[in-house]
């Protein structure tokens, strides 16, 4: 068992990251998953918990507190009127699909597995937001149909294996076909609503039983790190909505992209450090 003292630093460390995750929820339309899962690996590592199922856990414990944060998010910019709703109400079980499909993925898949998930995605979209043109579109006018129905479906499944409320790739989704990064940005944070509330159910389930949890775990969910969290994130969020919508679209891409990066970064050294 750690020092109390060290203990105590690592609460610390983590209501920090319930700041810097509220400010992300805000700003870019994400539940602050891709500051939280890094964070989690790394303090559920220094309490022992097993490397088999370290990763599981903390995408898992991400979900839970993706929930209350995108809510109060969502509320934020549609006081704005910036989500688009109709893409919402296209995707009400595509996303919520995704996410239990990643659920099942999880339960079978190794640790190191889920990081290069984390480590490829998060690679890609950065590439995409730093590097991004006026000229790089698939179209402009997102899809309909069968189409559309696929693309929350991957959406919903990748997020939920990251840990992410999906505003990573909503974000490159609705940019990719001329939506402005401010609506896109707004309408993630409904995305995250609905792929967190199913993938709460997801990761109780993938984590029932597993042996190696640490005390205060229901499945690969910690709730002791979610009611450290959450209270903090809720506070902030509003915060990074106004930040935001203050911003232009090249400072939320680079920033953004910049982010991604260094979380990559940071995966890929445990995996080989």
């Amino acid at each position: 068992m750690p020092p109390i003292a060290d203990l105590v630093l690592f609460a610390l460390a983590l209501a920090a990251a319930g700041v810097v995750s509220g400010l992300l929820a805000g700003i870019f339309g994400v539940g602050g998953g891709a500051i939280l899962v890094p964070v989690f690996y790394q303090v559920f590592g220094y309490l022992d918990v097993p490397e088999a199922v370290r990763m599981h856990l903390s995408v898992g414990t991400s979900i839970a507190i993706i929930v209350p944060t995108s809510i109060r998010s969502f509320t934020a910019h549609r006081k704005r009127s910036a989500v688009d709703m109709d893409l919402l109400k296209s995707w009400i079980v595509a996303l919520p699909l995704g996410a239990i499909l990643a659920s099942i993925i999880a339960a079978f898949i190794s640790s190191v597995g889920l990081r290069f998930v984390f480590v490829g995605i998060s690679l890609l979209v950065a590439l995409r937001m730093l590097f991004n043109r006026e000229t790089w579109r698939i179209g402009d006018t997102l899809p309909g149909g069968i189409a559309r129905q696929i693309a929350g479906v991957v959406i919903g499944t990748l997020s939920g294996l990251m840990g992410i409320g999906g505003g990573v790739l909503n974000n490159t989704y609705m940019t990719s076909f001329g939506r402005p990064i401010h609506q896109a940005v707004a309408t993630s944070s409904g995305v995250g609503v609905l792929i967190s509330i199913p993938g709460i159910f997801g990761y109780i389930w993938a984590g029932w039983g597993v042996p190696g949890l640490p005390p205060g775990s229901t499945g690969f969910i910690n709730w002791i790190a979610v009611a450290l969290i959450v209270p903090i994130a809720l506070v902030v969020t509003p915060w990074g909505v106004r930040l935001a919508h203050a911003m232009s679209k090249r400072q939320l891409e680079t920033g953004f992209g910049i982010f991604l990066i260094l979380v990559a970064l940071r995966f890929l050294y445990s995996i080989y450090g």
